[in-house]
């Protein structure tokens, strides 16, 4: 099934690498409108021109989602660009491996440094973009959550917590604002190949090991194993989804 995206604009943060950007690459390539959204801005301004490159229309905004008045202007230049907003994608992330430890031993710099980006992020792009949207009378939202969410697994606190979080704010977007025709999901992706902050992580090639011999699919994921599951969350096709966590992760938490 190919799902069409043509007339419909995206704006979708964390899109300069991983998930927003394979994202991204798959709305554009259905004929949509995106705004790719995040800091670096080499890593959105890269994603914005090959997506132009292979005839798509894309705009690069970066932004510091951590930041409420750059989040509210990359929605305004969406809309100044495109003419309105019918998805909006909250995929922008970070993962402090190191300095995200046992809470009794916790740096709180890095617990206000990874909600700021994981949670206050995501909800200041769902504030701006529900904004637009109430306003249009329609729109679709997705939380890009994680298996940390419904797991205590993860030894970095401050990560999971806010993962944890945003199955709530999803919850809350999806019963609040369905009257104003907003649907609201949650994704929450397994292991993939590359973590975010990737290169911090203690042990990179355990881990892969570990995960490899645990996911009874065998293998880690891949952004691209996961966009597709984003993308048709935010298509018409999934018009009566909302308020869903949709688990993409190997089978791991079916163990």
């Amino acid at each position: 099934m190919k799902i069409s995206f043509e007339g419909k604009v995206a704006l979708i943060t964390g899109a300069g690498s991983g998930i927003g950007a394979a994202t991204a690459r798959l709305i554009a390539a259905g004929g949509g409108q995106v705004a790719v959204v995040g800091i670096p801005e080499a890593g959105v301004s890269a994603v914005a021109d090959e997506i132009n490159g292979e005839g798509g229309q894309a705009i690069s905004i970066p932004t510091d989602v951590s930041d409420s008045k750059q989040v509210e202007e990359s929605v305004e230049k969406t809309v100044e660009r495109f003419g309105k907003l019918d998805i909006a994608v909250a995929s922008a992330g970070i993962q402090m491996h190191r300095e995200d430890v046992d809470l009794h031993r916790l740096p709180e710099e890095a617990w206000d440094r990874t909600h700021n980006v994981n949670y206050r992020g995501v909800m200041l792009t769902c504030k701006y973009a529900l904004a637009q949207m109430v306003e249009q009378g329609s729109g679709s939202i997705a939380i890009i959550s994680s298996i940390t969410g419904i797991s205590g697994r993860s030894a970095n606190v401050s990560y999971m917590s806010g993962k944890t979080g945003l199955l709530g704010l999803n919850r809350h977007i999806a019963v609040h604002y369905a009257k104003h025709g907003i649907r609201c999901n949650a994704v929450l992706p397994g292991a993939l190949e590359l973590t975010p902050n990737h290169d911090r992580h203690l042990d990179p090639d355990g881990r892969a090991k570990l995960m490899n011999e645990t996911i009874p699919m065998g293998r880690l994921g891949t952004p691209e194993d996961i966009a597709p599951t984003v993308a048709f969350l935010c298509s018409d096709q999934s018009r009566y989804a909302t308020g869903g966590e949709f688990v993409v992760d190997g089978g791991i938490t079916s163990i």
